[in-house]
């Protein structure tokens, strides 16, 4: 699919605080995940591995724009200033409607705004937005420019794919450059491919050069398949990217960031390797103390059972683990999950 779009470059507002340009490189980073990046899990990998950005859960910008749909989206924009530099993850296929939203989000204090222009929920695609935005970059320049005009000078950045049923790195990415953004974040996949082919770094690796072609200032961030930092830097010696966002890896490893010890607990686990006593202890317990808070900050605002899909990843690579995990997978509330722990550790 060849882009016959004539779009106009936008005049991208001096950014008032541009945290992008001082940041020391490569940079890491956490990737925006729909029922997973909420404050609670932000707080706990800020407390035990801080990301040099953190990104909220991605947000519909309609449905800030509507008064009873800010009062249920509200809970997704709530941070912590331990969490800084901070970016709002937001969503739509309405320029309108975006252009108000980031106006909102500007006013609730985030360093940035995010677009997400990848994701392939159908509900969400059905509104024009995440990855369908692919198919129509002239709307996604609108897109963008409402962004700009509306987040009142912070830095805008874009989520984004390879291409939706193929790869269109080559006339997508120009788009969305000559709009003035300060970063794109490239997931090495096109939508078609979902998440079910290794991701093609040597396409990051491209995206790099085309930046450099067009004498663009933005940062290109890889995205897929990053399994801790030793392997981002790899990635990065080898495409030229300015960072690595990871996704799928931080799971259950909230020192993944950390560059400590704790952070093998993942890798020990999937290469088989048997955990200590006191990494089974510290794992369960951060566990119990993530329940907790995210019990403490969304109560009546956000099913508990959304810490299930957590119980299965800090639940792994220790002996009876899949018992403790079938149990974790019927509890109601925190208290729950902190006696099962706490009888799991007493029968070490």
């Amino acid at each position: 699919m060849t882009f016959f779009v004539m779009f106009s470059v936008v005049k991208d507002k001096k950014a008032k605080n541009n945290f992008w340009q001082g940041l020391k490189k490569p940079i890491f980073c956490l990737a925006p995940m729909a029922d997973v990046t909420d404050s609670a899990f932000r707080r706990i990998i800020t407390k035990y591995g801080k990301p040099d950005i953190t990104w909220t859960e991605f947000t519909s910008a309609d449905g800030l724009c509507d008064i009873e749909g800010r009062k249920h989206l509200k809970v997704n924009l709530d941070y912590t200033e331990a969490e800084r530099p901070i970016v709002a993850q937001l969503f739509s296929g309405n320029p309108t409607k975006m252009k108000e939203a980031s106006k909102y989000v500007a006013s609730l204090g985030f360093d940035g705004i995010d677009i997400n222009m990848g994701c392939p929920d159908r509900k969400v695609e059905k509104g024009g937005a995440g990855a369908a935005l692919i198919k129509n970059p002239k709307l996604a320049v609108e897109i963008i420019k409402a962004t700009i005009e509306g987040g009142e000078g912070l830095p805008v950045s874009v989520k984004t794919r390879l291409g939706y049923n193929k790869d269109e790195l080559e006339t997508w990415l120009p788009a969305i450059l000559a709009t003035g953004v300060s970063v794109v974040t490239i997931h090495a996949r096109t939508r078609k491919e979902m998440s079910d082919v290794p991701a093609h770094w040597d396409r990051v690796k491209r995206a790099v050069e085309i930046r450099n072609e067009l004498k663009s200032q933005a940062l290109i961030l890889g995205n897929g398949d990053a399994l801790d930092l030793s392997d981002a830097r790899a990635k990065i010696e080898e495409t030229g990217a300015d960072g690595v966002m990871f996704g799928r890896a931080i799971f259950g490893n909230p020192w993944l960031f950390s560059n400590s010890e704790e952070s093998e607990h993942r890798k020990n686990s999937e290469a088989g390797s048997v955990m200590s006593e006191e990494e089974i202890k510290t794992k369960l317990r951060v566990m119990v103390e993530h329940a907790r808070l995210f019990e403490k900050l969304f109560k009546r605002k956000k099913n508990f059972a959304i810490m299930k899909k957590h119980f299965k990843a800090y639940c792994s690579g220790f002996e009876n683990a899949k018992e403790v995990r079938i149990k974790l997978m019927e509890t109601k509330n925190a208290r729950e999950v902190g006696k099962i722990v706490e009888e799991y550790l007493g029968s070490l």
